[in-house]
């Protein structure tokens, strides 16, 4: 089995080394623009199976897209962080750009390829691929839910001074500050979070969870690395394994949750044929009111790219 990741910055290369080591695959390429920099990374990666004890071979390559034919399943880190002075619609434009010529050439050489999406902005940069894509939705989707997810469930343990491991949750809607952390869903070896956490504690968590990802960035001054690239790879373990996970993921709505043509995180199966199904809990209203509000921010934000493909045409 073959996996592309294209990106060798610091998801991306995260994400080639943790698959690496999970030792089921014949190979990893790791694909970038910059000269030496994907073919370096790959390198050291293979260097550290001997001592690390897996057989994956990891190749590097800079721009050479012949390199990723056949691939089984392709992850997209590709793009630019916003910079001070650049507006949304700015980040928007330059991160399409990006996406989708990606997306393009990933066609071209692996048409069956199913790709999940990490650039930001995650649900707009996940619609982009699959317009550019052509393919059915089911294999093209964003990985946002679980990283958010793991976030809050760590924010958790920290509170009930238990494992990580323990703390199972579900997290819907897009990848930002309206995210929706379910605690109505979340429990801990079975046992319900309300019950172990007092309401404040709670909330807390809740709204640290959903600036998890500023946090990092206020502390490194740039975007978190480790967790998003070990979610990207969980993903692809749970396709090509087979494995039927269920995951929170960004996924294309017709109709679930009362939304349509939007990409939005929701509770899905994953399995070889990418999205298998999507999974519709039963929300209560505050719950359908805080995942609808999340629903009309990513579409305001799709809407953006929209806009920019009409005027370009």
């Amino acid at each position: 089995m073959k996996v592309t990741v294209v990106g060798a910055g610091n998801v991306g290369a995260t994400c080639a080394n943790v698959l690496a080591h999970k030792d089921f695959l014949t190979e990893v390429v790791l694909l970038d623009i910059k000269e030496g920099t994907a073919e370096g990374k790959a390198l050291d990666t293979w260097q550290q199976a001997p001592i690390d004890y897996y057989s994956t071979k990891t190749i590097g390559v800079t721009n050479d897209y012949s390199k990723t034919a056949q691939s089984d399943v392709v992850v997209i880190t590709s793009g630019l962080p916003r910079k001070p002075g650049m507006s949304r619609d700015d980040l928007i434009s330059t991160n399409a750009n990006i996406v989708r010529s990606v997306t393009e050439n990933i066609i071209k050489h692996s048409p069956d390829t199913i790709i999940i999406v990490v650039s930001n902005p995650l649900d707009v940069m996940t619609y982009c691929s699959y317009l550019a894509a052509k393919k059915d939705s089911s294999k093209v989707f964003g990985m946002a839910g679980i990283l958010d997810t793991a976030r809050y469930r760590a924010f958790l343990a920290d509170e009930i001074q238990c494992s990580p491991k323990d703390i199972q949750a579900i997290l819907m809607g897009g990848h930002g500050d309206t995210m929706v952390p379910l605690p109505r869903y979340t429990t801990v070896s079975g046992i319900p979070v309300t019950e172990l956490v007092a309401p404040d504690k709670l909330e807390a968590i809740i709204q640290r969870t959903k600036v998890g990802g500023g946090e990092i960035v206020n502390l490194l001054g740039t975007s978190a690395w480790y967790g998003p690239g070990a979610a990207a790879a969980q993903m692809v373990e749970a396709i090509l394994k087979d494995e039927k996970r269920i995951f929170p993921v960004c996924a294309w709505l017709s109709g679930q949750y009362g939304l349509k043509d939007i990409y939005l995180g929701v509770p899905v199966v994953l399995g070889k044929n990418g999205i298998e199904k999507i999974i519709e809990l039963q929300l209560n209203s505050e719950e359908k009111d805080l995942l609808n509000n999340s629903a009309k921010h990513v579409k305001e934000v799709m809407d953006v790219l929209d806009n920019m493909q009409s005027a370009a045409v």
